[in-house]
């Protein structure tokens, strides 16, 4: 069990970098960013634009560490920090490394469970979230290439749930006996 802190809830509608990135983003019809997210067992975060689609049940939910972010700024010798939600990551989370829960060939991922305060909320850690060319435009030049490795985790969402901004445990579940 570690202390973390929720800093960002993204949900959104719309993909908003699709096509080619010098074309700018499209825009989100309302604010994307949220105090609190509902989240639904096998479905996603409700409102998403990832919510309900079978194409990616296992990658409804984003999750990214903040200080993967901190370490591209510092790296990029930028005087000014990233915007996390710029990521297009549903949660970001400070105080652990989530990117270490992401499945490794043949492993799967980890289980673990958010608690910002209405109660554990459980996610299956999938795939990697790569990141993309448009972290260059969105983020700062480089940013595509420095966070390789370090752009989150795709999960699945195991239980219905609401998280919250704020203070909240992360817990890494032990794997079911087979």
């Amino acid at each position: 069990m570690a202390p973390v802190h929720i800093v960002g809830l993204l949900v959104s509608p719309v993909h908003a970098y699709e096509g080619r990135p010098q074309d700018g983003p499209t825009p989100d019809p309302e604010p994307a960013a949220r105090t609190e997210v509902t989240v639904r067992a096998g479905l996603g975060l409700v409102g998403d634009r990832y919510f309900g689609r079978p194409a990616h049940r296992n990658a409804a939910v984003t999750v990214i560490d903040a200080e993967a972010l901190d370490d591209l700024a510092a790296s990029l010798d930028l005087d000014r920090p990233l915007d996390p939600l710029l990521t297009r990551r549903n949660i970001v989370v400070r105080g652990f490394p989530v990117d270490d829960l992401a499945a490794r060939r043949p492993h799967p991922g980890a289980v673990f469970a958010l608690d910002s305060g209405p109660g554990a909320v459980r996610f299956q850690a999938n795939r990697p979230a790569h990141p993309c060319a448009w972290m260059d435009v969105v983020l700062a030049p480089g940013a595509f290439r420095g966070l390789r490795g370090r752009g989150g985790v795709r999960c699945t969402p195991l239980d219905d749930g609401v998280l919250r901004l704020g203070p909240a445990t992360l817990t890494v579940l032990p794997p079911d006996p087979e």
